[in-house]
C-alpha cells in the first residue's frame, strides 16, 4: 500500500511540472524582461486617431495670416478711409487710447518692414523703433489721460480723413528712397458724456494702399 500510494502521488507531481514551460538555462524567470509589444501594421496604425493640439497653428492659420505687407513691394494705390483692414486698424488704435495700452495700436501704425523699404538713413530699424514708436507710444498715452475718469465710456464714432488732401510723396522729398501717399489732418471722432469731440491724428503715410500712422500727435 505504501509503495502504491507513492507510485500515484510521483505520477501526479509529473504531470504538474509538464504543464510549466522550462525556463533558459542561466536565466532567472523571476526577473526576466517582459515580451516585446505585438507589431501592429501600417495600415491599422494609420486607421487609429491622432489627438491633435488646438493650440497648433495650422497651415490654415498661416494662410490666413497672410506675409507681412512691409515685405512686399510698394505700390501707388491711392488709399481709401474705408474697408475691413483700415476700419480694424482704426478700432485697434482707439482700444489703445481707451485702455491706455499702446501695443494694442501696433498694427495701426506703419510696419517696420515698409519703414526699411521706404527711408534712405543709416538704421532705418532704430530710428523707427527708437524715435517714432517711442512718440507713438507717448502720444497714446497722453490721449488716454485726455479721456479723464470717462475714457471706458468713450465711443468711437468715426474717422474722417481728409483723402482730398492727400499727395504722392516723391522720392528723396523726406530722406525717403521710395514714393508715398501722405496726408495730414486725420480726426478721431468720438462721443463722451453725451458730447461729440475728437482727437487729431497728424500724419498718415500708405502701404501698398493701405493708411497708417505715421505721427500721431505732432512730428517727433
Amino acid at each position: 500500500m505504501r509503495f502504491g500510494s507513492a507510485l500515484v502521488l510521483l505520477v501526479l507531481v509529473a504531470a504538474c511540472r509538464r504543464e510549466e514551460p522550462p525556463a533558459p538555462v542561466g536565466i532567472d524567470g523571476a526577473v526576466a524582461p517582459l515580451p516585446p509589444p505585438p507589431k501592429v501594421d501600417d495600415a491599422s496604425a494609420a486607421a487609429e486617431p491622432r489627438a491633435v493640439d488646438a493650440r497648433a497653428p495650422t497651415a490654415a492659420h498661416v494662410e490666413d495670416a497672410g506675409p507681412d505687407p512691409g515685405t512686399l513691394p510698394q505700390t501707388k494705390d491711392k488709399p481709401e478711409a474705408s474697408g475691413a483692414a483700415f476700419d480694424a486698424r482704426v478700432a485697434a488704435l482707439w482700444d489703445a487710447i481707451v485702455s491706455d495700452e499702446p501695443d494694442k495700436a501696433m498694427t495701426a501704425f506703419f510696419p517696420v518692414t515698409a519703414y526699411e523699404q521706404v527711408k534712405g538713413i543709416v538704421n532705418p530699424a532704430s530710428d523707427w523703433r527708437r524715435r517714432l514708436v517711442v512718440a507713438y507710444k507717448r502720444d497714446i498715452h497722453a490721449l488716454h489721460k485726455r479721456l479723464g475718469d470717462g475714457a471706458s465710456e468713450a465711443k468711437l464714432l468715426r474717422a474722417e480723413v481728409p483723402q482730398e488732401r492727400a499727395r504722392w510723396v516723391e522720392p528723396n522729398e523726406e530722406s525717403n528712397k521710395l514714393g508715398y501717399y501722405r496726408v495730414y489732418g486725420t480726426r478721431l471722432v468720438y462721443e463722451l458724456e453725451g458730447k461729440e469731440k475728437s482727437f487729431e491724428v497728424t500724419s498718415l503715410i500708405s502701404w501698398r494702399g493701405e493708411w497708417y500712422v505715421v505721427h500721431l500727435t505732432g512730428f517727433k
